[in-house]
């Protein structure tokens, strides 16, 4: 097998160099004891082999720890708790690079509760990813923790005006004009409104959706009209009863479009009112419940997030801020899926 992608070690420039691996230690130290004669020789080797320190190998050497916090909403959105059920085995990973955290669940819904939450972190974690609601007090907590020190990287939600140091998500708007192509193109000419059931109104990803699917419906689909958002707080029963009340004074419903989680309520309300067939419901995020409900006809298509992927994006981002490294953003770019019945994985 081929040792072509080895990290090259200080063994192998020792090697290299002819001398001990005692000696090249003094040379990258800058210790004394090593004539300049060897120092050039070291260091000729160190260039010719590429070699790059191991930096969680550096920090064990040092007893460096670093200790982040992930703050997700509470509640019954099956789409944080695939992306909890990530942030522990990303958590558990991150101990091989000498990196240690927590996982908590908050009511993001709740400003008020979010920011006393993001500040009572403050001194004892080193990077903190959040999932967050765009309001003052929140933006408020978010730049105290960047100024006593804290890395911070905002999750599926962003608060663009804080100072936090990167979004880990994807484009919201884009998959906002993604659904709404759909649904125009699902519709097949029908005339008539399209409801629209968000989460809530102050977070900024659903504010987002909704601005980039308001926008394409209304330039490129006339024929569709758009009705005043309703929230449903990502809350199974609350969704229910927002959609069994659109349902009933909306008789001629075009589409549904459910911009945040819930959408289990939404789909039984549907069903309960037997116009699952004739109401075009597209939602976000591929869970064991849409994937029936797309495979059974009730959904008509899904917009997916890899949960996996952000939580390893946003712990590589925290890591890699706290260490001075470079981030990759091709790597850490989230794309948006869509899936059909016809292309799940």
């Amino acid at each position: 097998m081929s040792n072509r992608h080895r990290r090259t070690t200080l063994v192998d420039v020792a090697e290299a160099a002819g001398v001990s691996l005692a000696t090249v230690d003094r040379v990258l130290n800058h210790r004394p004891g090593v004539s300049p004669r060897t120092m050039e020789r070291v260091e000729q080797s160190l260039v010719r082999l590429g070699y790059r320190p191991d930096p969680a190998a550096v920090r064990l050497a040092r007893g460096i720890q670093y200790q982040f916090c992930f703050v997700l909403p509470t509640g019954t959105n099956t789409f944080m708790s695939l992306l909890a059920a990530q942030v522990d085995r990303t958590l558990m990973s991150l101990a091989e690079q000498q990196a240690y955290g927590d996982l908590l669940r908050v009511d993001v819904f709740d400003p008020y509760v979010l920011a006393d939450t993001l500040r009572g972190l403050i001194g004892r974690y080193h990077g903190v990813a959040t999932v967050a609601l765009d309001h003052p007090v929140v933006r408020d907590a978010i730049d105290a923790m960047v100024e006593a020190g804290m890395v911070v990287v905002t999750l599926v939600s962003d608060v663009p005006n804080s100072r936090r140091h990167r979004y880990v998500g994807i484009d919201n708007s884009a998959a906002g004009r993604t659904v709404a192509t759909l649904m125009g193109r699902f519709s097949a000419q029908r005339r008539g409104p399209i409801g629209i059931i968000a989460g809530s109104l102050a977070l900024r990803d659903h504010a987002e959706r909704m601005f980039g699917f308001q926008q394409v419906i209304a330039s490129e689909y006339p024929h569709l009209h758009t009705l005043p958002a309703l929230e449903g707080r990502d809350d199974t029963q609350r969704c229910r009863q927002v959609a069994d009340k659109l349902l009933a004074e909306q008789p001629d419903l075009v589409g549904i479009y459910s911009v945040g989680a819930g959408n289990r309520g939404i789909a039984d309300a549907l069903e309960a009112a037997s116009r699952a067939r004739d109401v075009v419901f597209i939602a976000h995020e591929l869970t064991d419940f849409s994937r029936r409900y797309l495979i059974h006809g009730t959904m008509a298509a899904i917009i997916n997030q890899d949960p996996g992927h952000e939580a390893r994006s946003a712990a590589r981002i925290l890591l890699a801020h706290c260490t001075n490294q470079p981030v990759i953003a091709d790597q850490e770019r989230i794309r948006i899926d869509i899936f059909l019945r016809d292309n799940l994985p």
